[in-house]
C-alpha cells in the first residue's frame, strides 16, 4: 500500500532541517569543509554537495557528466549519480557550496509549499520503490538530510540535534525497514518475537513477530524472545549504517532474551544503500 504523509508537517520538517544545515555550516572554515566523514571518500564539503545535488536534480538541472568509473565506494546507479554531482562541486569553496544549497532549498521549499495534499498523495518513484507517493519521497528526503547532517556533526564534533518532531519523522521512515532488518539482514528465525526499545527524546518501542516473514505488530503473542534497548540517536546511526554496534554492546546497547540472536540483530540494523 502506498504511504500517505501529511503535506504541511513534512514541508515544515524539511524547512527545519535545511535551516539547521545552513546554520551548522555557516561557521565552518575551509579546513573544516575538508574534514573526512564516515561516508567513504566524502568530506564535509562533499556531504553538503550531495544534499544540494538531489534538490538541484529535482528542480530539473541535468546531472554533470563526470567519469566516476573505478571510484571504490560507487556501487550502484544511484551512487554514480551522487558521485558525479559531488565531483562537480568538489573544487568549489565550502562557502560557495553552502550558498548553492541555501538557494536550491529555498527554491524547493517554494515549490513544495505550493503543492497540495493531493499532490503529495500522487504516485511517485522513490528510493524505496516505484509504487509510492510523492509525500513518501519527501519524507525520505527529510530522513536523508537529517542523516547526512549528522554525518557532518559527528565529523566536526557538533552535538546530536534531538528535536522530537524531526526525530519522530526519521523513526517513521526507519520503521518501514524493520521487517527487512529483522527477517533478512539479521535472519532472526521463524517463531521469534522481537522487542526494540528506544530511549531518549522520542521514546519508542517496536514489536515484531517472525512467522513466514518478520512484521511489525501492535502486540506480541507472548513475551519477547529477542530484545534490544538503546538510545534513539544510536539506533538512527546504526540503522543508517553509520556505526558498528560492537563498541556499544553491553554499554549503550542492552541485549535481552536470546543473547546470540539479540547481538546478531544489533550488528545488522543497517538498511540504507
Amino acid at each position: 500500500m502506498p504511504t500517505h504523509v501529511d503535506h504541511d508537517r513534512t514541508v515544515a520538517l524539511l524547512a527545519t532541517t535545511w535551516s539547521a544545515i545552513v546554520e551548522l555550516h555557516r561557521r565552518f572554515d575551509e579546513a573544516t569543509y575538508d574534514l573526512p566523514t564516515c561516508c567513504p571518500g566524502w568530506t564535509v564539503r562533499d556531504q553538503l554537495a550531495h544534499l544540494a545535488a538531489t534538490e538541484r536534480s529535482l528542480t530539473g538541472e541535468p546531472v554533470p557528466d563526470h567519469d566516476v568509473a573505478g571510484v571504490e565506494h560507487v556501487r550502484n546507479d544511484i551512487g554514480v549519480l551522487n558521485e558525479r554531482w559531488v565531483q562537480d562541486m568538489r573544487p568549489l569553496p565550502g562557502a560557495e557550496v553552502l550558498e548553492i544549497f541555501r538557494r536550491v532549498t529555498e527554491t524547493r521549499l517554494g515549490a513544495l509549499r505550493a503543492m497540495s495534499q493531493a499532490d503529495f498523495d500522487a504516485p511517485s518513484w522513490t528510493p524505496a520503490g516505484p509504487d509510492e507517493t510523492y509525500g513518501r519521497f519527501m519524507r525520505i528526503r527529510h530522513y536523508d538530510g537529517f542523516t547526512h547532517e549528522h554525518d557532518t556533526r559527528e565529523a566536526v564534533g557538533a552535538p546530536f540535534r534531538n528535536e522530537p518532531a524531526v526525530i519522530a519523522s526519521c523513526l517513521e521512515e526507519t520503521a518501514t525497514a524493520l521487517g527487512y532488518v529483522v527477517g533478512r539482514r539479521a535472519a532472526i528465525p521463524e517463531g521469534n518475537r522481537v522487542r526494540i526499545e528506544l530511549t531518549g527524546p522520542v521514546p519508542t518501542t517496536y514489536l515484531l513477530e517472525v512467522t513466514d516473514r518478520a512484521r511489525l505488530v501492535d502486540e506480541l503473542a507472548d513475551d519477547p524472545t529477542v530484545g534490544l534497548r538503546l538510545p534513539t540517536h544510536l539506533f538512527l546511526r546504526l540503522t543508517a549504517g553509520r556505526r558498528d554496534a560492537a563498541p556499544h554492546l553491553g554499554a549503550e546497547i542492552e541485549l535481552t532474551g536470546d543473547e546470540e540472536l539479540a547481538r546478531r540483530l544489533a550488528e545488522n540494523l543497517a538498511f540504507t544503500i
